[in-house]
């Protein structure tokens, strides 16, 4: 195998993984089955009134257009934490808008990133099922207090109370904590009647299925609902099948929790462990624009006449911040919340187990060094040291191949038309010069999948996200805005195929020059920390196949001099 065939291999490889991340999102085969959804909604959950518009008995949909239009016109609490900047609205107490005070927008990094949006029909709802119990579509009445976590104050609550019924009086709480994206969210039940209140809670994500802006199509990534438990893990649910009623997950467990996710952010409500509960999935209905929601249902404790019960769900909805996820994914009993399974939301495709690793080398990196784009460089560098060997295999393959190439070509003009002959004298010569024609390739091949991993390390990793390196380079996570480093890179693979051995056929040769502009086009929209991986990737790659092709070339000029 020839050297054309590796670098036809290396693009083969990589594009091979940009189509397949493609068919995942934009041709993913549809279940056959949907699924059946029985349990806690139709058995212990009371029916909805008629003019509740819901798929999911129990669960209040979402009301229609016009009715979106007011509760978007409804007036909002806004709270403000040294974190982010909520907006709850008072009708259902959901939260309708969340702006994150250390992430830019995508669009405009003149503005705040928010998550909660109208824009995208994005907000976090929650409300009882049962008898007249406040919903989601409720007007509540915010209770007089502070607004915003200020001096030393820890934690910040603001309280929402329902109109009482029939002697029954509810309210839900919101406590927002300082340096935590996590924000609890309670359900309080006083109970003034004469008969017992029982009743279930529900926790759901509402979306449009469109993509989050900046998505490009060449790094496209997941967006759309997730539902993790111990038995079933992580499961992503597109959003075609929510609309077409083919979405299969796991609907019944005592553990697990169900998330809303995006490029870079994620919301998740997790309720306690070993507690029932149901997840659904739905399409709204009466929309002026394809919206899905996700959520669980629990029950809530029961509560006596005339005894007060509270019960909370926490909901993360913040960047996707692998330490922030694996501290929340610890026990209570060391600090976390016992969400198992949350780092998962961050995507690192189907090389998860080398990614993850990768990434860790990264941070630890970074700790070091201060600068993503460093850590990068640095890492790049320890990658190749690491595969040193292998690289050293095939350089040394590829220039002895250099080194017999006037007389592959020899032997192609003189047996051109006996292909039989021609692959028996080929193989004659490369035993008699001690060449593995599989020696350049196999070295590589077995490189790819960390270099795959890492692309998808890089992709995912929210961390890089508005991260500067040096000069115009401000933001890793976006493209060159001068497209320096995709031309370096086109240079740098230009160099490396002159350092190749020329293929014989003159077709095959201009088709080999024209694979550096063809591969490095791709890169051109492509976030600069990945284009930076490659550029250092493939400057030291230029260094060392010099270096390997000078000696191996020039020991063969001076064996040929010895001989004459």
């Amino acid at each position: 195998m020839d050297n054309r065939r590796l670098l036809l291999l290396l693009v083969f490889s990589f594009s091979l993984v940009m189509l397949w991340d493609a068919w995942q999102k934009y041709n993913q085969p549809k279940p056959v089955d949907p699924p059946v959804t029985v349990g806690l909604v139709e058995t212990l959950a009371p029916q909805p009134s008629t003019s509740l518009h819901s798929p999911v008995p129990g669960v209040p949909g979402a009301p229609p257009s016009e009715a979106v239009a007011a509760a978007q016109k409804a007036d909002t609490v806004t709270v403000k934490t040294d974190l982010f900047t909520a907006e709850v609205s008072v009708l259902g107490g959901g939260i309708v808008r969340l702006v994150f005070n250390d992430y830019k927008d995508t669009e405009s990094k003149s503005k705040d990133f928010a998550l909660f949006e109208a824009r995208h029909d994005y907000f976090a709802q929650s409300g009882l099922i049962g008898g007249s119990l406040p919903n989601h579509k409720t007007v509540f009445s915010p209770v007089p207090g502070s607004r915003e976590l200020s001096g030393d104050a820890k934690t910040l609550e603001l309280r929402l109370e329902a109109p009482p019924s029939n002697g029954v009086k509810v309210a839900k709480i919101y406590t927002f904590t300082r340096g935590s994206y996590l924000i609890d969210v309670t359900h309080e039940i006083d109970n003034g009647s004469d008969k017992s209140v029982a009743a279930h809670a529900y926790f759901q994500l509402q979306r449009d299925t469109a993509a989050p802006e900046g998505e490009s199509r060449m790094v496209s990534t997941f967006t759309g609902p997730a539902v993790y438990t111990e038995e079933d893990k992580y499961q992503k649910v597109h959003f075609a099948d929510i609309e077409n009623g083919k979405a299969k997950f796991v609907t019944q467990a005592d553990n697990g929790w169900i998330a809303m996710v995006q490029h870079y952010f994620v919301s998740a409500w997790i309720p306690p462990e070993k507690l029932p509960r149901e997840f659904y999935m739905r399409k709204l209905d009466g929309m002026a624009k394809p919206v899905v929601s996700a959520g669980v249902i629990v029950p809530v404790p029961i509560a006596a006449s005339g005894s007060k019960v509270a019960f909370s769900v926490p909901l993360y909805a913040g960047p996707q911040l692998q330490s922030n996820l694996d501290h929340l994914a610890l026990p209570k009993a060391e600090g976390g919340i016992g969400a198992q399974g949350l780092p998962l939301v961050v995507d690192y495709g189907w090389l998860t187990i080398v990614a993850a690793p990768i990434f860790w080398c990264l941070q630890a990196i970074h700790k070091l060094v201060g600068n993503w784009g460093w850590a990068i460089v640095l890492l790049t560098v320890g990658i190749k040291l690491l595969f040193f060997p292998l690289s050293a295999a095939s350089y040394k393959s590829m220039a002895k191949m250099r080194t017999v190439t006037p007389r592959l070509v020899a032997l192609k003009e003189r047996y051109g038309s006996d292909r039989q002959k021609l692959n028996q004298e080929m193989m004659e010569l490369y035993k008699k010069e001690k060449i593995n024609p599989l020696g350049g390739c196999l070295p590589i091949a077995v490189q790819i999948p960390v270099f795959i991993a890492l692309y998808w390390a890089l992709l995912g990793a929210v961390e890089i996200r508005d991260a500067p390196w040096i000069l115009w380079i401000t933001d890793l996570s976006a493209s060159d805005p001068y497209y320096v480093l995709p031309v370096v890179m086109v240079a740098t693979m230009l160099i490396q195929t002159r350092l190749n051995p020329t293929p014989p056929d003159p077709i095959q040769a201009k088709v080999m020059m024209m694979m550096p502009f063809i591969f490095g086009a791709m890169f051109f929209f492509f976030p600069a920390g990945l284009v930076l991986y490659w550029v250092v990737n493939n400057t030291l790659s230029i260094a060392q196949q010099w270096q390997i092709t000078r000696m191996i070339e020039g020991g063969g000029k001076a064996a040929n001099d010895a001989k004459a």
